[in-house]
């Protein structure tokens, strides 16, 4: 059996020390070199060649945003991001992940954590999914992307249809995991400020996590990108994302429509579950409705896709992201599979499809 071969890369000797036995200690990985910066983690990388790096955000001489620009542009390779939960240490996650990062697992106690054992399995499980994942989407910047995909007619279009809709009565829908944040900037980056219909997102993603997301997406997108807040009345051109250990879903009440929020138990390990927010739409009647499934591990959303079908076919349209654009191709490939997904795009093409359905 080939071992998954890793580059640990962290300014502390402590912290490298007790990630090695940590990950030494599963059958199917192998350390096979350490490094204290990320200058020293791209001189490895050409020396050995890993399967999958693990890099430090936070370090002097070559921090790991710096070394993962680097890392993608000349040699790339799966990367995972350690990062502590302070608010710059979640703002630079989110960065690394548009730049090429693969996934991340948050420190549990800071840039030392004796307790990194309490992330053992979170960061064993994406260090394996890592070494799958389709490394080759990270050669093409997304502003690139997106340039490409502005020059497309349909927007402006949009722009000047985008007030003749009747105020509340579509809404979009969209679960992700791994990948999610560069899928989602891809995507919300290409809505129109105008676009007449909320949008509701649950992310993967812990706690901090989500709230620096949202930001950041914000200043990026013409739309209003917010961490969702509970019992917050919902405004179209609005992209709720689900706060990192919350449920959310989506009430109607007096006309209107709310956010609710709560710490149920997680369904099928998520919380925020994909899932419970789409059981949640299923339930809103007399709404369009764009149910889409991006890039991400497991089979989260499927359930819940099934119900909005079941309670509202003929006016439900569900999305998932093909094969060809996914980092990892689970939760559309659940959705394909069962039989509830009417069409499969591109990433690049899916905000196309959503805007033509919604205005059409």
């Amino acid at each position: 059996m080939n071992k998954v071969k890793v580059l640990i890369t962290d300014d502390s000797i402590f912290m490298r020390k007790l990630l090695s036995d940590l990950l030494e200690k599963h059958p199917k990985i192998e350390v096979i070199a350490t490094a204290k910066n990320g200058k020293e983690a791209i001189e490895k990388i050409k020396e050995y060649t890993p399967d999958v790096v693990t890099l430090d955000v936070e370090m002097p001489l070559m921090n790991g945003l710096q070394a993962l620009e680097v890392i993608m542009r000349e040699h790339p390779v799966p990367t995972i991001m350690l990062s502590s939960t302070t608010s710059e240490g979640s703002l630079n996650t989110i960065i690394a992940m548009e730049q090429g990062a693969v996934d991340f697992v948050a420190k549990p106690s800071g840039a030392i954590s004796l307790d990194i054992h309490k992330v053992k399995d979170e960061l064993i499980n994406k260090i394996l999914l890592a070494s799958k994942s389709n490394l080759t989407l990270f050669k093409q910047p997304i502003q690139k992307e997106k340039e490409i995909l502005s020059s497309h007619n349909i927007y402006s279009k949009i722009d000047l249809l985008g007030n003749q809709r009747k105020v509340g009565d579509a809404l979009v829908c969209i679960g992700t995991s791994t990948g999610g944040p560069r899928a989602l900037q891809t995507l919300l980056s290409m809505i129109p400020k105008s676009f007449p219909a909320p949008l509701f997102i649950v992310q993967h993603m812990p706690r901090h996590f989500t709230k620096s997301l949202a930001d950041r997406l914000n200043s990026m997108c013409n739309i209003t990108v917010l961490e969702a807040v509970h019992n917050q009345k919902v405004e179209m051109g609005t992209a709720y994302i689900a706060p990192g250990d919350y449920h959310m879903e989506v009430i109607k009440r007096a006309g209107s429509l709310f956010i609710h929020l709560h710490d149920a138990p997680p369904k099928r390990g998520h919380r925020p579950s994909v899932d419970m927010l789409f059981q949640s739409i299923s339930t809103l009647e007399n709404y369009q409705k764009v149910a889409v499934l991006l890039t991400g591990m497991g089979n989260d959303g499927t359930d819940g896709l099934k119900q909005i079908k079941e309670r509202g076919a003929t006016e439900t349209l569900a999305l998932a992201e093909s094969e060809e654009s996914c980092i990892v191709y689970g939760m559309p490939r659940a959705a394909i599979l069962s039989g509830m997904v009417d069409e499969v795009h591109h990433l690049k093409d899916m905000s196309n499809r959503i805007n033509q359905y919604i205005l059409s």
